[in-house]
């Protein structure tokens, strides 16, 4: 019988997560031999995906925070000015987002996620379907994971 002695540590550490981050890839690309195809293609790099809406005043009015990574689109952060909403801008944020991932990236899907008391119905309305929903997430609160095809 072997025993062995542990040592837990609780602190953030962001070289140990890097080295955490690289071995668990390396597991995930020996297991999948779909991730293994992507390394060393385009596909395996997450890229920023950033669209700004300025108003006539050069201020901030609405904004899309994103990436694409492995053919997918994932929109981080949506949001639009409360003077502006109403208006449009978030619809042509998104579809701006959708279109630059799909015709520059060749991105096939789009996730996101949102909150019951943000915009779920809103992201239905542009296509997309519920595929997770995370009651008390927080607590008080209902967590839906959204996706859409783009093709």
């Amino acid at each position: 019988m072997v025993c062995r002695m542990f040592r837990m540590e609780t602190e953030v550490d962001k070289e140990r997560r890097d080295l955490l981050r690289a071995r668990l890839r390396e597991t995930n690309t020996a297991a999948s031999p779909v991730l293994s195809a992507m390394r060393g293609t385009p596909g395996e790099r997450e890229l920023p995906l950033h669209i700004w809406m300025m108003d006539a005043a050069g201020g901030l009015a609405g904004g899309l925070v994103g990436h694409t990574w492995a053919g997918w689109l994932h929109v981080q952060y949506l949001w639009v000015d409360e003077r502006h909403r109403g208006a449009g801008l978030g619809s042509r944020l998104l579809a701006e987002a959708e279109r630059s991932a799909r015709e520059e990236r060749g991105c096939a899907a789009a996730r996101l996620e949102t909150w019951d008391f943000q915009a779920p119905e809103f992201y239905k309305r542009q296509g997309y379907d519920v595929v997770c929903v995370i009651p008390d997430y927080p607590p008080g609160i209902t967590e839906f994971t959204l996706t859409k095809r783009l093709s």
